[in-house]
C-alpha cells in the first residue's frame, strides 16, 4: 500500500519519531547529543515552533512539537540535514544516517498532550539508560529534567505543561513527577503511536469501521476533521510535477523520455526532492510517473536538494511547492 503524505498543519500537536537507518546509532557520544540539542533549540526559536517533550536515544529520537507559521517539514529538514552532515564528518563516515522518512503523528491536543509528554519522557527509563525516577529527574538528554528544573533548555515550553498540575511551580513539579511515575507500569504504549481512525470510529454510531490512519491520534471527530482538511487542499502528485516542470522550462513529455541530457536529469532530481522529501509522496509512484527506477528517484532526491540549496533562482522556482 502506498505511503500517505504527511499531515503538516501549523498549530497542530505533532509527535515526531526519527530513527537511524537500519537501526544504527545516530548519537555515538555526548558531543553528538549536545550538537543536536543546540541546533534543535536554535531552530525552535528561529522557526516559531513550540516543544513540550523530547528524548534522545542512541538510535532514535522522540519529539513533541507544535509548529508555528512554518511547516514541520522545513524544521525537520534543517535539523536532520545538519546533524547528518556534522555526524558524518566527525565520525569519518559516508551515506545516509536516518531512515528516509521521519514519522510524524498529528495528535488531538487536549486528549493526548499529557499522555504523550509522559510517554516520551519515560523513554530513557524504559530503555534502561537510567534505572529509576531519581536518575531520570536529572538526565540531561531528556526533556523531563527541564520540566523538573534540573536542567536548562530555554526554548522548551515547560509552563504550558506545569500549569496543568498546579499554580505554584514547586507543587506543580511534584504533581507532574507523580503523574510521570504512575506511567512506568504501563510499559510501551502502542496506542500512542497512531491509528486514531480505526479506534475512534468504533465509538461513532452508524459509522462503518475502516482501515486505520497511522498519521493521526485522536477521536473520530478529530480524525475526520484532519482528513477533511487534507482533502480540501491537497494537490495531486501529477499536478505538482507538471507545475514544477513548467516552472523549470521542461515539458512532462520530456521528463518521461529515456535520455541522459543533463538538463532533464537535473529537473528530474529537483522534482524527486520536492515531491518525495518535501511533500511526502511515495517514491515508487513518482518513479512510475517519470518512467525511472525507484532508486533513481531516491538518489535523485539527494542530488536535487544539493542543486536547490544555495541557488536562489531554483529556490524561488520551487518555493511554492516546498511549503
Amino acid at each position: 500500500m502506498p505511503r500517505l503524505a504527511r499531515l503538516d498543519r501549523p498549530g497542530l500537536l505533532q509527535h515526531v519519531i526519527v530513527r537511524g537507518i537500519e537501526g544504527r546509532s545516530i548519537f555515538l557520544d555526548d558531543k553528538d547529543r549536545a550538537s543536536f540539542l543546540e541546533r534543535f533549540s536554535k531552530l525552535l526559536k528561529e522557526m516559531g515552533t513550540e516543544c513540550f517533550a523530547w528524548s534522545l536515544l542512541d538510535n532514535h529520537v522522540h519529539i513533541l512539537l507544535r509548529p508555528g507559521h512554518r511547516p514541520l517539514a522545513h524544521f525537520m529538514r534543517r535539523l536532520l540535514t545538519a546533524h547528518a552532515v556534522i555526524f558524518n564528518l566527525r565520525h569519518k563516515r559516508i551515506g545516509h544516517l536516518f531512515q528516509n522518512r521521519y514519522k510524524s503523528i498529528v495528535c488531538e491536543e487536549e486528549a493526548y498532550l499529557l499522555e504523550l509528554v509522559r510517554y516520551i519522557h519515560l523513554n530513557p527509563l524504559r530503555a534502561g539508560i537510567v534505572t529509576d525516577m531519581e536518575q531520570l529527574d536529572g538526565y540531561q538528554w531528556c526533556g523531563h529534567a527541564i520540566v523538573m528544573g534540573r536542567r536548562s533548555l530555554p526554548e522548551q515550553n515547560t509552563d504550558y505543561i506545569l500549569i496543568r498540575f498546579g499554580k505554584k511551580v514547586g507543587a506543580a513539579r511534584q504533581n507532574y513527577r507523580t503523574f510521570v511515575q504512575s506511567g512506568i507500569t504501563q510499559g510501551k504504549r502502542d496506542d500512542l503511536v497512531g491509528g486514531g481512525l480505526k479506534r475512534s470510529y468504533q465509538s461513532l454510531p452508524g459509522k462503518e469501521l475502516v482501515a486505520s490512519d497511522q498519521r493521526i491520534l485522536g477521536s473520530g471527530a478529530f480524525v475526520e476533521a484532519c482528513r477533511h482538511e487534507e482533502k480540501s487542499d491537497v494537490m495531486p502528485m501529477e499536478t505538482i510535477v507538471e507545475n514544477l516542470a513548467a516552472a523549470l522550462d521542461v515539458t512532462p513529455y520530456e521528463l518521461k523520455q529515456r535520455t541522459k541530457k543533463k538538463e532533464i536529469s537535473e529537473v528530474r532530481n529537483i522534482i524527486s526532492y520536492v515531491v518525495v522529501r518535501c511533500r511526502g509522496y511515495n517514491g515508487a509512484e513518482l518513479a512510475r510517473y517519470l518512467n525511472v527506477t525507484r532508486s533513481a528517484v531516491s538518489t535523485g532526491a539527494d542530488r536535487g536538494r544539493c542543486l536547490i540549496e544555495g541557488n536562489k533562482n531554483l529556490e524561488a522556482a520551487v518555493s511554492n511547492f516546498t511549503k
